[in-house]
Parts: C-alpha cells; structure tokens; sequence
C-alpha cells in the first residue's frame, strides 16, 4: 500500500453501519481500522464484545482481532495511515422534519486535514440529494483525495450476511475513483452497481421511503378491516397465497427504527416538503400507536388496569430501541391507563425495563410491542393485543 500502512479506517465505525463493515473488511484479508469517540464502544470493541447485538458478527470479530487484521481507537491519526477512509455518521431529521444537509459535510471538514494524497473518501451515510457534490467542494483542496459515494444497504440483524450476498452500489464523479470503491466493495461481493452520485443519492432515499410506503399500506388496511370487525391477518393470508401480484405486501405491525421515518422525510425535503405519499405514510405508521390505545380504550376500562407492552425494541430479534413506537404506545397508554409496565429481553438501555415474568403477573392487558420469537407461544393469563398476529391468534384489535 506504498505510504499506507492501514487499508481501510471506518470513521463512525463502532455503530450499526460502521461496526460490521468493518469486520467484514477485515475478514476479507483487509486491514482495517476502526475510528470513533464513542470510547465505550471502541473499549468494547477491542475487547471482543460487540457493542450492540448483530448476529454473526463475534466469531469473525475474535478471529480479526487476534490475527491483528482489526484495531478500533478514537486517535486521528488512523485517517493519515489509511489508504480508504470511510465515513458513517448519522444524518437525522429535526423537530420540523427536515434534514440536515451539512451532517457529513461537517463531519468530513472536521477530518481534512488529516487526508493526504493518494487516499480515497467513501461516504456511506444516507444522504440528502446533492451532499456528495457538497464534500467534492470541501476536498477540492486536497488535490489528489478521491471520493466516492457507496450507500449502506443492509437491515439491521442481518448485516454478517447481507454484506456479501447484496449488491454494492457504487458512484463516483471519475472513472479512477468508481474503479477504485469498486475494487474495495469487490472484496465483499462481485455484484458491482455503478451510477453517478445524485442517481445513488436518491436509490438509497427512494429504497427506505418504499419500505416505509408498503408498511404504511398494510397498516392502513389493518386499520380498516379492523374497524370493520374483521381480521386483516386473515385477509392478507388470503390475497398472498400462491398469488404473486400480492406477495410483497407485509404484514401489519409498529414501522419504525431510525432509518425508514428519518429517510422519508429527507425524501419529501427534496421537493421542498411536497411528498403526499410519504407524508401521508407518516400519519398512518406514526399514528398506529394512537389507534391502538383508542381501540383497547373503547373495550377496556383502563383507568383501573396494569397495561404490559411486550417488546420495546424498534424490530423483532434487536436491541436498537431507537424511534420505536413502543414507547410511542408507552406514552399513549400511560395518559390512560393506571400503570403501563414494559419488558424486552434484549434492550439493556432502559432503567424501567422489568422482568417478563413479573410484567406477566401484574397484567391486566398484554399488547405485543417487538414481535421477538420468544413471545410467540408465551402462556400468557389475559388478553393480548398483536397487531403482528405473531401468536397465530389474529390481529383484530
């Protein structure tokens, strides 16, 4: 690697998207470095313990820590050694929705002076429209740097796998830095998407708001059938049996995590807040917790009830509570009912978090928040409320 020692250093690499990248860089043969200011991660990290729950991830994590391949700090100077500096900083909304656009813009100006000629920049946050043409501005400076926008595509629990089975999208302003990422990328898969920059922009933006529109339709269904008296999980059974024009339409269910909502509305701020599809699949997703406490209200006196939510995660089978509408319906339900108690087998951030079996035995009401495994075929002694239908026991509410 001539003035480079290290390959590949992963700025923001101790979180969800970084910390995996990594390690499947680095179980690749790469040596890879791993910067990021979070030092109990990092501690983590070099202690051979993930920082978060990601399945499949430890053994190659021990195995690239021992042979040296991987080494996680918060020094800077890691930059200066690595000949691909990747960038993964988060880009949230605001209280008015909108993006930030100068997130990585930022993130990337606190770290010029540390590159140096022959290295290649890959971004790989999600990012508003015309962010990478951004940091071609900042770097323009730095004669020599290429940069290249490579946006993460995998699902959160499924990361050790989806790294190497999906397609990496792969855009660059020049030919040498397209060549470049791909031959990087290539050493997780040899399925190579090229477009320009906004192209990829924009697949990213337009991949996460077309999960988010296809929750938002299952749940507006479910709200419907359900008002109706009728069963949704019955209903959708039906229309996906062995029937392909159906098949990708999901099941209903809390659509949430800090990706889909956040992505939506970086979408609609494109057009300058004209989105009426993602803005009215907000209402429907953001709303469902509402709704649900309005339904069981209707049927419950729950002034005099202990209310157990099961599940506080964002996702089934995760320990990322972030944006969930578990704690949504948690606040909906607390205004009404006479104690709210709430579990999660796998969330470790949250002090009022109880034991399962002792939120079983206060219960007046049960209602499935994460739809975890382990919930499925629970003896529970009262109602329970699933809008996922995880149980098999319907989801009309």
């Amino acid at each position: 690697m001539g003035a480079f020692d290290i390959d590949v250093c992963v700025v923001g690499g101790a979180g969800h998207v970084g910390f995996p990248l990594a390690v499947a860089l680095a179980s690749r043969g790469l040596r890879v470095a791993i910067h990021d200011i979070n030092d109990d991660a990092v501690a983590s990290i070099r202690g051979g313990v993930a920082p978060f729950l990601e399945p499949g991830v430890d053994e190659p994590l021990a195995r690239v820590l021992a042979s040296g391949a991987l080494v996680a700090d918060n020094d800077v100077t890691l930059l200066e050694r690595s000949e691909v500096v990747i960038v993964v900083v988060g880009t949230p909304v605001d209280q008015y929705l909108s993006p930030d656009p100068e997130a990585v813009p930022r993130a990337v100006g606190e770290l010029v002076e540390h590159l140096r000629p022959g290295q290649l920049v890959v971004l790989r946050s999600t990012v508003f429209p015309g962010v990478t043409r951004r940091v071609e501005q900042l770097l323009g400076a730095r004669e020599g740097v290429d940069l290249a926008f490579c946006p993460e595509r995998i699902a959160e629990g499924r990361a050790m796998t989806e790294l190497f089975e999906l397609p990496q999208i792969v855009a660059a302003r020049t030919p040498r830095a397209t060549k470049r990422a791909a031959d990087l990328f290539g050493h997780l898969t040899d399925s190579i998407v090229e477009l320009e920059p906004e192209e990829a922009e924009l697949a990213k933006l337009f991949t996460n708001s077309w999960r988010y529109i296809k929750f938002a339709a299952a749940n507006q269904y479910f709200m419907m059938a359900n008002d109706l008296g009728l069963d949704f999980s019955r209903i959708r059974a039906a229309m996906i049996e062995d029937y392909p024009r159906a098949a990708d339409l999901p099941g209903a269910g809390l659509a949430a995590g800090p990706c889909l909502f956040k992505d939506t509305m970086q979408l609609a701020s494109v057009t300058g807040g004209s989105f009426p599809l993602g803005h009215s699949a907000m209402l429907v997703n953001e709303g469902l917790p509402d709704y649900l406490a309005k339904r069981i209200e209707a049927r419950h006196d729950l002034s005099s009830m202990t209310v157990a939510i099961l599940g506080m995660a964002f996702k089934a089978e995760s320990d990322d509570r972030r944006s969930s509408l578990s704690y949504r319906l948690k606040r909906v339900l607390r205004f009404r009912a006479e104690r709210v108690l709430t579990t999660d087998p796998f969330v470790r951030d949250d002090p009022e978090l109880l034991p399962l079996d002792e939120v079983l035995a206060a219960a007046d009401l049960v209602v499935i928040g994460a739809p975890h495994e382990q919930y499925r075929d629970l003896a529970i002694g009262c109602e329970v409320v699933d809008v996922w239908n995880l149980r098999g026991e319907g989801s009309l509410t």
